[in-house]
């Protein structure tokens, strides 16, 4: 994708003619008819990560309609999250702000639903908004002319669902269901505004429940283990020794690698009992025909796990395999269903004025490491996939070189509906950057703020800062160390260089940066600092 530099005063001009533009269908016009204000459908998945996705460059998996979304417009290789775990980074969406200013730095913390965040902002200048699936913050969404979601993480199968306020129970899987919820809202709408659809999915998150009819999926192939699978952790602080999120140790049989207990065997600690109980919850839900489907592909598999009686390294791989192959079976139901809402969108014309943005609320590990879950500033978790499409705007490539965060969303929706972006939103407009003018003041860095200790997976509390080339990671709390990687020399982050008198350098250049962007947003008042 070409990309041009502008000035900060040719980008303020190009930026106020945009607006304009986009303003009101009133008072623009171009070749005498007014230009019309587009749709927004943001697509947002739970734990995707980028390595499973093909037009990413995926080894494992195939992902043919996101690949399809990505043809027709601008996918983003550096997009990063600013706190990698759910509710915070739904609360980063919805306002433009970092953790600290919006209220929820962890996933315990309650949203003030009264903040001004960017629905109710185009819900008050002429938008219809809707809000189907995961919501996860603790209180009603407002700002939402209709709401249907899960009750907070939601279940796979036949999955109680809040429609505006009532709850109910519905049958099928969460994925297709929640497809359907925002295609018949779409289909029966009988507004002419323009709307905005946030569809966030359930999946992939932990447990990693696949669809029915994705059940075999993968069942004969082995995919291929990450090189990083059986890290040591060496030359790395206690934080990436002491967390509690690896395949090998920390997944539960049953609720995460569907292995039931053998006959007549009871639970012989507090770990097994855990297990047990939220396996229950989820296999409860099941209807007879749905349990014996389920059980049909499952219990082959478990009984000749059982007789393979693997120990070490190879339970680990057989572990991991389990894991990885439950995970991209569900994405497989995701990729489907973004087929489904492409498919509708080409058929009623809706595709050539409708921005559609496929994103997830973080990253992921997919064995990297050893391990699963996200939280970390490392790569795998820090890295957001970013795909953005709009016909009458932007012109389909893949943006390699700018450094976009999820603050950024909420300023570009307002910017394309023709809003004034609020002067407290921390965010910027990614409008130029789509039509490949990169403003010459773009951030060459990203800031990071991880809260959740301790919490579940202990992952302890950390800050940083990230270049092109490198990465400066400070643990704070009940520690206080620091870690530097070279992620031109070092991409899987594996030699922490901190200590290394060639990049004392650096460091000292790193620290200034980091404490810039600590005062630009604003994120000072921490005494555990």
């Amino acid at each position: 994708m070409k990309k041009i530099k502008i000035t900060r005063r040719d980008f303020l001009k190009t930026t106020a003619l945009s607006t304009l533009a986009a303003g009101s269908p009133a008072t623009f016009f171009s070749c005498s008819r007014p230009r019309k204000l587009p749709n927004i459908l943001y697509i947002m998945t739970d734990d995707h990560a980028y390595q499973a996705i093909s037009c990413y460059g995926s080894k494992i998996n195939q992902t043919p309609n996101i690949d399809r979304l990505a043809s027709g417009g601008v996918r983003f290789v550096n997009s990063f999250c600013t706190n990698s775990i759910c509710a915070p980074s739904r609360a980063v969406l919805l306002t433009g702000k970092y953790s600290h200013l919006n209220g929820v730095t962890d996933n315990r913390d309650k949203f003030d639903a009264a903040q001004q965040t960017f629905p109710k902002l185009l819900q008050e200048n002429g938008y219809e908004t809707a809000l189907f699936g995961k919501w996860h913050l603790k209180c009603d969404p407002t700002g939402f002319d209709y709401w249907n979601i899960l009750p907070g993480q939601g279940q796979y199968y036949n999955p109680d669902l809040i429609e505006m306020g009532e709850q109910k129970q519905v049958k099928g899987y969460a994925t297709n269901i929640i497809t359907d919820n925002c295609l018949n809202w779409l289909r029966n709408r009988k507004s002419v505004k323009p709307f905005c659809a946030l569809l966030h999915h359930k999946a992939p998150h932990r447990n990693w429940m696949p669809d029915l009819k994705h059940l075999s999926m993968y069942e004969d192939e082995e995919i291929p283990i990450p090189e990083t699978f059986f890290d040591d952790y060496e030359t790395r602080c206690a934080a990436a020794r002491e967390q509690e999120m690896r395949i090998a140790d920390d997944t539960f049989m049953t609720f995460d690698l569907k292995v039931k207990p053998k006959e007549g065997r009871l639970p012989e600690n507090e770990r097994e009992k855990i297990d047990a109980r939220i396996w229950e919850t989820a296999y409860s839900r099941f209807t007879e025909e749905q349990r014996e489907e389920w059980d049909r592909a499952y219990d082959p598999r478990n009984e000749k796990f059982y007789k393979s009686n693997l120990k070490g390294k190879e339970l680990d791989k057989w572990k991991y395999q389990r894991y990885i192959k439950d995970y991209l079976r569900t994405i497989a139901s995701v990729d489907d269903n973004i087929g489904r809402v492409l498919d509708y969108l080409d058929e009623t014309g809706l595709a050539k004025n409708t921005i559609v943005v496929y994103t997830s609320d973080q990253g992921f590990y997919l064995g990297e490491h050893g391990w699963f879950d996200k939280r970390f500033m490392y790569e795998q978790s820090l890295r957001m996939p970013l795909i953005i499409r709009y016909p009458r705007e932007i012109k389909p490539g893949v943006n390699e070189s700018d450094m976009v965060q999820n603050i950024d969303f909420a300023p570009t929706f307002l910017d394309y509906a023709g809003i004034g972006v609020p002067d407290d939103i921390q965010g910027r407009s990614l409008r130029s950057v789509l039509q490949g003018v990169t403003p010459d003041d773009w951030r060459q860095s990203i800031y990071y703020h991880y809260y959740g200790y301790p919490a579940w997976h202990m992952v302890k509390k950390h800050y940083g800062v990230r270049t092109h080339q490198y990465k400066l990671i400070h643990f704070y709390d009940d520690i206080d160390a620091w870690e530097l990687y070279d992620l031109e020399n070092d991409p899987h982050e594996l030699n922490n260089v901190y200590d290394n008198p060639q990049y004392s350098k650096i460091v000292n250049e790193l620290k200034i940066e980091l404490k810039r962007l600590r005062e630009k947003y604003k994120d000072t008042n921490n005494p555990e600092f």
